[in-house]
């Protein structure tokens, strides 16, 4: 396949486009609200007692559980029979139907009610892994920076867009919020086809004979292997591993910890606030995924990292000890926007920067979605723990800083390498 294909690749960018609705509108913005507003602040789950962000908390936490499991498996067989294409398409489409099935949502089923909670978050994280395999096999290392951060930013716009439709519909004309449930589902699903309109399936021409599941697991070994023995990887694979438990965590739950702890006027005036602060992160995040982007290409990657993981710090520390009104917490908000494009940006192309010359960039790829989604687990459970102890979602904030600090010490210990560094 043609490297740098400029179609090929806005084709791969899209799809964080269509994509990219799901973590804003059902992670981060109108579904939490809705959530919130429509389940008790304790609730019966299968006769046992949980805060209700707890209990959310727990739920995501287990998506990404059966996402650890199942992707390094799936990717073996993707990588043994050229069928990224396929397992990306499963993957969305079970996101997609999930979120349209959230318009049935009722807190007197929550135990059904969650399935589509947990079905939604595995749909959108299992079909990243074969998404993001496609970086190095469409563009040249020197590039990879540049597409990720284009990627990235056609997300924030295209979420960004439906937030705003899905908010005029239900602030000006009085449509239920579930509607936008199914907006968020038809527009993944719908936009998504423009990516598999040009983007290739077994880029390799690979022909598979024999036990695929056993041969894809070999495959995966292989990989494994080989991973093991790239010192450079195999560091920036654990220090990406502890910081983005905070990364996740921070943009997982940031929703409650402004339902909870910011002083609002009222209810109408809280939830104008929190869709706001939401834009607001949307749309500085586009500048923050280029400009680090652009950092990266004078001081390296690794550098580029560190100084966005100092950032982090700081947010956390101001959002246990200073954030308590609406200003401040738009404040916070707006430098959440500017490193959250930067790091997710700039840790994708990286980590595809430091892959080696192979064609089992899906197998490379759930070793990173793992390495992630374990992250994810640890961090949302133990932010819902500590809550769920000391009744404080401010102590849960503070827990997040030493992942950020051993995140940064690590990453310093990877090996220099001419792109990186």
């Amino acid at each position: 396949m043609e490297l740098n294909n400029k179609k090929i690749i806005n084709a791969w960018t899209f799809y964080d486009w269509a994509n990219s609705v799901y973590p804003l509108v059902i992670t981060t913005a109108i579904f939490p609200i809705f959530y919130e507003a429509v389940v008790p602040q304790t609730v019966d789950f299968f006769n046992f007692k949980f805060i209700n962000t707890e209990l959310y908390s727990y739920i995501i936490s287990l998506s990404f559980i059966i996402v650890a499991v199942l992707s390094p498996i799936l990717s073996g067989i993707a990588d043994y029979t050229g069928n990224k294409e396929k397992f990306m398409k499963f993957f969305c489409y079970l996101g997609s139907l999930s979120c349209i099935s959230l318009f049935f949502f009722s807190a007197q089923h929550i135990e059904l009610s969650l399935v589509s909670v947990l079905l939604a978050s595995i749909g959108f994280w299992g079909s990243l892994v074969f998404y993001n395999a496609y970086l190095p096999e469409i563009a040249t290392p020197d590039l990879h920076d540049k597409i990720s951060a284009q990627g990235f930013s056609k997300g924030y716009i295209g979420s960004s867009l439906l937030l705003i439709i899905c908010l005029v519909l239900i602030q000006v004309f009085g449509v239920d919020a579930r509607y936008s449930f199914i907006l968020t589902g038809l527009w993944w699903m719908g936009f998504s086809q423009l990516t598999y309109a040009r983007l290739p399936n077994n880029v390799y021409n690979k022909k598979p004979t024999g036990n695929v599941l056993f041969k894809g697991f070999r495959a995966l070994k292989n990989v494994w292997i080989e991973l093991k023995n790239i010192k450079q990887l195999k560091r920036y694979l654990a220090a990406f591993f502890i910081y983005s438990m905070g990364v996740q965590t921070v943009m997982i739950m940031a929703i409650f910890f402004g339902t909870k702890e910011i002083s609002w006027a009222d209810e109408a005036s809280k939830t104008t606030g929190l869709i706001v602060s939401v834009l607001i992160i949307q749309f500085i995040a586009i500048p923050g995924a280029y400009l680090m982007a652009y950092l990266s290409s004078k001081v390296g990657n690794i550098k580029a990292l560190g100084a966005n993981i100092f950032i982090w710090i700081g947010i956390c520390i101001a959002a246990y000890s200073v954030v308590k009104t609406p200003l401040h917490f738009y404040a916070i908000a707006g430098v959440v926007g500017f490193v959250m494009g930067g790091i997710q940006s700039l840790s994708r192309s990286t980590y595809s920067k430091l892959l080696p010359n192979t064609q089992d960039h899906a197998s490379y790829f759930s070793f990173y979605d793992v390495t992630e989604k374990i992250g994810i687990v640890i961090g949302t459970f133990m932010f819902g723990f500590i809550e769920g102890i000391t009744g404080d979602i401010r102590e849960s904030i503070l827990g997040l800083i030493l992942f950020f600090v051993i995140g940064f010490l690590m990453l310093l210990t990877v090996p220099k390498k001419e792109m990186l560094n």
